[in-house]
């Protein structure tokens, strides 16, 4: 029970986070609440780097996870959409296997505890408003994945 409380509460938080990035938060949590993808415009707080499913999966699994920012999935589509602090287009601009959506581009969400219309969360808002470094989604695309700088000079 206290498992379940605790999962509640981190959805809630993420949710919070998420629809507190919308102009009309509000409007997000009754779109919700039908279980029904809501509409959330990027360049307020993140934007979206979107890759492919099948090529970000490993990527994914070479970032830590408490280095990873929230990550929107659509299987059938086979597209993720990572989120990135607002700088990251520059950064991510020569990684080939990202396509960085501008300011004001619409990322149509499902709840956190809910598979809609074959998207979900592959990892949720927490809450603290934590995207994925911009240097760290580029090194994990990369041939030999991302290292802290300890590990290589190792």
């Amino acid at each position: 029970m206290a498992q379940r409380m605790h999962l509640a509460e981190a959805y809630e938080a993420g949710a919070a986070w998420l629809a507190g990035c919308s102009a009309h938060p509000e409007l997000v949590r009754t779109i919700w609440n039908t279980d029904t993808l809501a509409p959330i415009v990027s360049g307020e707080r993140w934007l979206v780097a979107e890759s492919r499913v099948s090529v970000g999966m490993p990527a994914v699994m070479r970032i830590r996870e408490e280095q990873r920012g929230p990550v929107l999935a659509d299987g059938q589509m086979d597209k993720a959409w990572w989120l990135v602090p607002l700088d990251a287009a520059e950064e991510l601009a020569d990684v080939r296997q990202l396509v960085m959506h501008p300011a004001g581009w619409s990322m149509r969400c499902p709840p956190m505890n809910s598979y809609v219309d074959r998207r979900f969360w592959l990892w949720r808002p927490d809450g603290s408003g934590r995207l994925t470094n911009p240097a760290v989604l580029a090194a994990a695309f990369g041939p030999g994945g991302y290292r802290l700088a300890a590990e290589a000079s190792a």
